[in-house]
């Protein structure tokens, strides 16, 4: 399906790293030029934006802090984090975990309990993915059989102008040894898309969900039933035009060609 072809878009998923900003292990990154200001004229327009990470090496109200300090301006709660998602899951099925993330995102599992592990949260835990640290869930899932949950299964990101791996590679070496799929709280599971537009009271239909993985944002969000689309920011290659599974509804050069695109879209039929 088109872009073009499609109704009037009335909200908007949207990456946070690779669209937004691109990212840095020092500081809080930069603002991919025009992202501040597409975002507001989405707004200006109509279009509800709900921002769909996978971000988990800092807290929601960290990162939101971050975003702000670069010259966004949205509210908190329309950042949909994974860790989030998991501690509700978590909560609902009466589960205590073992934690492998990073220590940044350690405040948002505070209030649970821990004592005797019935699950594992795997997150992007960077320097912490050592053999001892990934024996210790190995041994927890495969012979205690605790419940495995991951933080999103992206497979890479890009920070500081490299390609750095993420949780989804851990995540499926995990699942090969265990022989036991993980639960995943982030991109591309369809319930994760599925809460963004129905918190912004919208059917899959009225929404656009825009990434710069072709596989988490884009092919996630074409199972999850709504148009995906790529820019050609953050980690994007050019190969990414030519995926043998994933064929994009829209690319475009950033988030800013991809606001025009949208307030001209919705322009027809007004």
């Amino acid at each position: 399906m088109s872009l073009l072809c499609g109704g009037p878009v009335k909200g908007l998923l949207c990456d946070i790293t690779g669209v937004l900003r691109e990212s840095s292990s020092t500081d809080d990154g930069i603002p991919i030029p025009g992202s501040i200001e597409a975002i507001t004229n989405l707004e200006k327009n109509g279009v509800k934006c709900k921002y769909v990470t996978n971000e988990s090496q800092c807290t929601r109200a960290d990162l939101h802090a971050k975003l702000l300090r670069l010259g966004f301006c949205m509210p908190e709660e329309s950042i949909m984090p994974p860790a989030l998602a998991a501690k509700q899951y978590i909560k609902q099925n009466n589960l205590r975990p073992h934690l492998l993330v990073h220590p940044n995102v350690l405040p948002d599992f505070e209030d649970l309990s821990k004592d005797d592990p019935n699950c594992v949260v795997l997150g992007d835990a960077v320097d912490l993915f050592n053999y001892e640290n990934l024996n210790t869930v190995f041994r927890l899932i495969k012979e205690k059989n605790c419940e495995f949950i991951s933080l999103g299964k992206g497979k890479y990101y890009r920070e500081d102008g490299s390609l750095t791996l993420d949780v989804g590679p851990f995540t499926a070496g995990l699942e090969f040894a265990c022989g036991k799929e993980a639960v995943v709280c982030g991109k591309p599971d369809k319930q994760f898309f599925k809460a963004g537009w129905e918190s912004m009271n919208l059917s899959c239909e009225e929404v656009v969900m825009v990434g710069d993985d072709i596989i988490s944002d884009v092919g996630g969000a074409q199972k999850a039933g709504i148009r995906g689309v790529l820019v050609r920011t953050g980690k994007y290659t050019s190969a990414d035009e030519n995926h043998d599974q994933v064929k994009p509804d829209l690319i475009v050069d950033n988030l800013a060609a991809l606001a025009d695109i949208i307030i001209a879209h919705n322009k027809t039929f007004s």
